[in-house]
């Protein structure tokens, strides 16, 4: 006796039957999740106060003017540290790398931005808020690039490229 598969519908399963909804569904593993940005949030909240405790120390405290190199030095110290929490944390995940950075990049380039009206010739001493911008977006950008071909440098040499030969028995045989 030949048992029954009971035949459901998509609609039953939850497929989705829209190709928008099934396009959705497949790129849902692509968009980067909610911690890589309430991590690039967090950072560019980070840079900011980094940002401005320089901007402060540097312009309003003419005392600290001896040690301008020993804080500037801190500072960037900082800073780099800060830029290299996302590609430590999102190193083998590319686009969450690239995302929580650039999401802190970009709220820190609106914070120098506005740094800009409260300090004067700021973006003559140093750069404007869209070469910064785009000094981060590159920086993010070829970081995110060189981890994913570095994933698949790793992916390609634990598995076999060469696909397998077919056996005879598929060959074509022509007449002479």
């Amino acid at each position: 006796m030949i048992d029954k598969i009971p035949h459901s519908s998509p609609l039953e399963t939850g497929e989705a039957t829209n190709p928008i909804e099934t396009a959705a569904r497949a790129l849902a593993d692509v968009r980067p999740s909610r911690p890589a940005l309430w991590m690039g949030v967090y950072l560019g909240a980070f840079l900011n106060l980094v940002m401005i405790a320089t901007l402060v120390a540097a312009n309003r405290f003419p005392k600290l003017e001896p040690y301008a190199l020993e804080r500037n030095a801190a500072s960037y110290g900082l800073f780099v540290i800060l830029l290299l929490i996302p590609l430590v944390w999102y190193i083998t995940r590319p686009a969450q790398m690239f995302a929580a950075g650039i999401v802190g990049w970009v709220l820190f380039v609106a914070g120098y931005d506005i740094a800009g009206f409260y300090f004067r010739n700021l973006f003559e001493v140093l750069r404007t808020p869209l070469e910064a911008l785009i000094e981060g977006g590159v920086l993010y950008g070829v970081a995110a690039v060189l981890s994913w071909v570095v994933g698949m440098i790793f992916h390609a040499r634990r598995h076999t490229i060469a696909p397998g030969r077919r056996s005879a028995h598929h060959a074509v045989h022509y007449r002479q």
